[in-house]
């Protein structure tokens, strides 16, 4: 992929179409560590590249200077649609407790990447920008519950998000 189209997809990510904001609170403190590993996206108010991902996957791994090496994987348009992987660098924001991050798809530029809802069990979390542009609900699970489903959406409506905007993502 070309530096300019790289440059144009950050634009598109950073930019957004919002004109809302406000300034999410987060959760008190991430375990990093805990955080680490494959996340199965539910459901989200997608970013250009993300919106017509099925399977798709955040995975994180820590670096050793505490950057965190990110893979988004999907396939595009369908089940069996080509395999689209992006790796952005995930960067904490200092005095945060692990709960803001910085993601850096091109340099200079990180986009906002706040946790705002993490269960105790590390099993499904919530992550959200003030521009209230973008939101993904993730699981390590391929699928969640119904009922604990409509709570998570009533939770992202009561963030300020309109859910009109909530895409439910295919998982295999």
């Amino acid at each position: 992929m070309t530096v300019f189209k790289y440059f144009f997809i950050t634009f598109l990510f950073l930019t957004g179409c919002s004109m809302h904001s406000k300034n999410l609170k987060t959760v008190d403190n991430v375990d990093i560590s805990k955080f680490m590993g494959d996340w199965y996206v539910i459901a989200h108010i997608p970013a250009f590249i993300e919106k017509n991902a099925y399977n798709a996957i955040e995975s994180y791994s820590l670096n050793e200077d505490g950057t965190i090496a990110t893979t988004f994987t999907f396939n595009k348009g369908d089940f069996y649609g080509p395999a689209k992987k992006y790796e952005p660098k995930g960067f904490v924001i200092s005095g945060t407790n692990n709960a803001e991050w910085g993601m850096q798809f091109l340099w200079p530029i990180k986009a906002q990447y706040k946790i705002v809802y993490l269960d105790s069990n590390y099993e499904n979390t919530i992550v959200a920008r003030d521009a209230l542009d973008y939101v993904w609900l993730m699981s390590r699970e391929k699928s969640i519950a119904e009922d604990k489903l409509k709570d998570f959406i009533e939770k992202i409506k009561a963030m300020g998000y309109n859910i009109d905007n909530l895409r439910m993502v295919p998982q295999q």
